[in-house]
């Protein structure tokens, strides 16, 4: 099993080391021709959307991400992963690859200052989360398994092939998020 981490901004580092302590082989992907790499799974890190959606644009990965994640990749978005994903944004015109049927709305908690750390519950398990700068799903489709909510705010979310969430698993030592992504959607996909 090998997963991709998109390494073009933002947190992918942390990512890599959490599924190295996993055990997970992964590689980067930093130019369209990483994605001739065979993977069977894919991390969207947290960072500036903006920034990655356009980086993801200029060097032409755009379309085949999306088809892709679309035909069954598994993928995990967290944080700026999670409005790239997203069909909609509430508070911001830019769509990205727009295949989970979720409404995002960026910088939820509000700038720098509003990020927090608390511990709840992630698919039934208490777990540490680390807020920063998030976003939080304001509406989830039909299809969509809410897998944790604080505040009564989806920051957790499961559809089909898609993992999102709003918090940042890979900035803790617990492993569960990541745990659960291997084992429930790369293994079974």
């Amino acid at each position: 099993m090998k997963i991709g981490v998109l390494a073009l901004q933002g947190a992918f580092a942390e990512h890599e080391a959490m599924l190295g302590r996993l055990g997970v082989e992964h590689f980067q992907i930093r130019q369209k021709e990483d994605l001739c790499v065979p993977m069977e799974g894919l991390i969207i890190p947290g960072g500036e959307s903006t920034a990655i959606g356009k980086l993801m644009d200029s060097l032409d990965m755009m379309s085949e991400l999306r088809e892709r994640i679309g035909a069954g990749l598994p993928v995990f978005g967290t944080c700026a992963g999670m409005i790239l994903l997203a069909k909609d944004v509430e508070n911001d015109s830019r769509r990205f690859l727009q295949l989970m049927d979720i409404c995002v709305k960026r910088n939820a908690y509000g700038r720098q200052l509003g990020s927090f750390f608390t511990e709840d519950e992630f698919a039934g398990k208490r777990i540490p989360m680390t807020f920063i700068r998030a976003p939080y799903i304001e509406r989830a489709g039909d299809g969509v398994e809410v897998l944790s909510a604080v505040g009564g705010h989806i920051v957790a979310a499961r559809e089909r092939n898609m993992l999102v969430t709003s918090f940042h698993p890979e900035l803790g030592e617990d492993t569960t998020v990541h745990s659960y992504f291997i084992e429930n959607m790369v293994r079974k996909a």
